[in-house]
């Protein structure tokens, strides 16, 4: 939210009755019978319309004679979004880089401690400033080996030492070898098994290096169709008795998705798509993000759009849980498979992490 050169007095008073805080100091309140100020979201009890104004600015309260809040603390506001700033700067360095940088030179860059700068990139990102760099690496395999003609030169253009290197990280992604990826996946035989669960219907898909789809359906006789329909130059055929037990596992990781379940994954997308579903994947079972927080992990915070169309195309239902991302105002907005299993799904996992 860009911050106003004039507040509109009305909707910063609704803002305060409502408790609604944007988080990115749009404007405090002061109110006079205590002398401190406060973020529009702070928990303190309200006070009485004739007896607060409003500022712009933490300066502008203080210049007033009032005292930050020992509650809301509106004076840390400004500091967290300047570490935040270090990161997203630090994050830039790293994907403008062919080569992996060295924690203290990065943290020099950027103008902290190497021991506080790693604790906030884990914080704010998830990862590791090493795990992020490498995922970038990989990413950046992906996109040449796609443009470029030779799949050697798409290794050395992405800053990996050697193609043994290559092949190891990137297949922790995409599990398929890097000329299948160029080629579109053209020529894979697809398993599949079929069984049930709360949601329905489901069927698994996998290539063999792992699991590369998972559908519902209220009708089972509907799902290989929609299986087919992503990976229309495939073979599709039905699994053996040996399926059974990865069928079994996908199954449980939706009946019980508290638990960790290390299920081989063939996911296949663009770039963006793929540290769009990284994301996702972080979001603690119970919990739920908007699409903007996603793109804010990812950096990319104009990104929202784009990051509900990678949501869209999410092939791999509940393992990758995009049912946890959710409109600005808490709405669950579309889900491929159906608003209702979205509501069963976060329903069960709230329930369950109570």
């Amino acid at each position: 939210m860009k911050k106003p050169e004039i507040l509109d007095q009305s909707l910063c008073w609704q803002a305060v009755l409502s408790r609604t805080d944007n988080g990115d100091g749009s404007f405090y309140y002061g109110v006079k019978t205590t002398g401190i100020y406060c973020r529009p979201g702070c928990s303190s009890r309200l006070p009485k319309r004739e007896n607060v104004e409003f500022f712009l600015s933490c300066e502008e309260a203080e210049a007033k004679g009032y005292r930050a809040c020992k509650k809301c603390r509106p004076t840390e506001l400004g500091k967290e979004h300047y570490l935040k700033e270090k990161i997203v700067t630090a994050c830039r360095i790293i994907e403008s880089s062919s080569e992996h940088i060295k924690l203290a030179d990065l943290a020099a860059e950027v103008g902290l401690s190497p021991y506080h700068f790693h604790r906030l990139f884990k914080k704010y990102l998830g990862v590791t400033p090493k795990q992020y760099s490498m995922y970038r690496q990989s990413v950046r395999f992906g996109d040449h080996v796609k443009s470029f003609g030779s799949v050697t030169e798409a290794i050395y253009e992405a800053g990996f030492g050697s193609s043994s290197v290559a092949y190891q990280k990137r297949n922790r992604k995409l599990g398929m070898k890097p000329k299948i990826l160029k080629k579109g996946g053209e020529g894979l035989t697809i398993r599949y098994g079929i069984s049930s669960c709360y949601l329905g219907a489901i069927i698994v898909a996998t290539t063999g290096r792992g699991v590369c789809a998972i559908e519902f359906a209220d009708d089972p006789e509907d799902l290989p169709t929609l299986v087919q329909a992503r990976f229309p130059k495939a073979k599709l055929m039905e699994g053996g008795g040996d399926f059974a037990e990865l069928l079994e596992m996908v199954v449980r990781s939706i009946e019980v998705p508290q638990q960790a379940h290390n299920i081989p994954l063939d996911i296949q997308g663009t770039a963006f798509q793929l540290q769009v579903w990284e994301v996702v994947g972080s979001i603690n079972c119970g919990q739920t993000l908007t699409y903007t927080e996603v793109a804010q992990r990812m950096g990319k915070p104009q990104a929202a759009r784009a990051v509900a169309s990678a949501i869209a195309a999410n092939s791999l239902a509940v393992v990758i849980p995009c049912h946890r991302v959710v409109g600005k105002d808490g709405r669950l907005a579309g889900y491929r498979w159906g608003i209702e299993r979205k509501q069963q799904l976060l329903a069960k996992e709230r329930t369950e992490e109570t």
